[in-house]
């Protein structure tokens, strides 16, 4: 499978106070915000000014998400994600290479899927259009 690294996603445990963070000290700009019902959480896309760079995603998940798990300084990192033209044909290269999904989503314009590299770090796959 060919794919493009697209943007690195963090758990927070205080969405309102790490918006802040990145914006007003780190100059970081909020280019979208939404809910994701499929993990009841909330999401907060930032990227830098310069052209080119990478989105830095804040994933707050509520109370009642499976993934609203005891946080834990060093565990923060939630997944990295990748871009991919075919979803369903790399994740049928992935489960053939033993890394089958082992979560699916879809939102308006996107669908998306989970797999975990060989340490459990989730690693998203993501179509869009």
């Amino acid at each position: 499978m060919k794919a493009k690294f697209f943007y690195t996603g963090i758990r927070v445990k205080d969405l309102e106070a790490s918006v802040k963070f990145y914006t007003t000290l780190l100059g970081m700009k909020v280019r979208g915000r939404n809910a994701v019902d499929a993990a009841k959480g909330i999401v907060v896309e930032l990227v830098c000014d310069e052209a080119g760079g990478n989105t830095l995603e804040l994933n707050y998940y509520e109370t009642g998400s499976p993934f609203d798990t005891t946080y834990e300084v060093g565990e923060g990192l939630d997944h990295l994600a990748f871009a991919v033209k075919d979803l369903d044909a790399a994740l049928a290269e992935a489960a053939k290479a033993g890394h089958p999904a082992v979560l699916k989503m879809q939102e308006p314009g996107s669908r998306y899927a989970y797999i975990e590299d060989p340490n459990g770090i989730w690693i998203e796959l993501a179509q869009f259009g």
